[in-house]
């Protein structure tokens, strides 16, 4: 596998080596009081990949020691699958394993790293989308260490799109309308977008100088994420799909079509 990396320093790369050992041999590992008080990822956020774009996020660890917290020896790895060999599937490391260090007060430290996921190298793929985990490492001024095979957990989900079009427009009052639409999916294996098939998708309607959409009807894409149905045009307004998401994929609103009914 391919990982982007830049190692500040032999110290770093030794370190860091110690954080990825064969998963038979993995656990947590501490000596002494130090401890992991923050794990946070993407600012919170799930980390949404497409099919070209690099998504670049941050990974901020705050720990506390009654000595202070070793600048350079604090770093995190985002991973999914450890295979009981040692092999790694699905991971990624800082571009700089030296972070950038805050601290709060003579105790406490948080240490902030960036890290890039490119969706046609580091997924692997479809499979990999999901919840991630992040392994951290943390160092005291007085050698007390701790080392948490799971600090935190993450999102990496396939970037998901939606349509909609009303028609016909405009359209005489209390006629039928036929909406369709699709819902596709970021595939990380062929790189392009593909329907995500039976999913339930809400139709909604908002009313022509109202600011709230309303649902009226939960439709299921096709076997190839295509979606249609009918409804009633009773007044001027704006028609979208919404798909609430599931645990691999994003919600997602489609744009608003407007129907002028008169």
């Amino acid at each position: 596998m391919y990982h982007r990396i830049t190692v500040g320093s032999l110290v770093g790369a030794v370190a860091l080596s110690t954080l990825m050992i064969p998963a038979t041999a993995q656990a947590d590992d501490s000596s002494g009081d130090i401890r992991i008080t923050a794990v946070v990822v993407n600012g919170g956020k799930d980390i949404v990949l497409g099919t070209t774009d690099v998504k670049t996020f941050t990974i901020a660890v705050t720990a506390t020691d009654d000595s202070g917290i070793k600048v350079g020896d604090t770093f995190p790895v985002l991973w999914h699958t450890r295979f009981p060999n040692g092999e790694t599937y699905g991971l990624v490391i800082p571009e700089d394993i030296a972070g950038r260090c805050a601290s709060q007060d003579s105790t406490t430290t948080t240490c902030t790293y960036t890290l890039k996921m490119n969706p046609r190298i580091d997924p692997q793929d479809n499979t990999t989308a999901g919840t991630w985990t992040v392994r951290a490492h943390v160092l005291a001024n007085d050698g007390d260490y701790l080392t948490k095979d799971s600090a935190a957990k993450a999102k990496v989900l396939r970037n998901s799109r939606l349509t909609v079009n009303a028609a016909p427009e405009p359209v005489k009052k209390n006629k039928t309308i036929t909406v369709t639409g699709a819902l596709t999916r970021a595939n990380w294996e062929t790189y392009k977008y593909a329907g995500y098939t039976k999913q339930p998708v809400k139709l909604q309607f908002k009313k022509k100088g109202t600011s709230t959409y309303q649902t009226l009807k939960t439709v299921a894409t096709d076997s190839k994420g295509n979606l249609k149905t009918t409804t009633k045009a009773t007044a001027d307004g704006y028609f979208r799909y919404a798909f609430a998401g599931t645990s691999t994929t994003p919600a997602v609103a489609s744009a608003a079509d407007y129907v002028d009914v008169q």
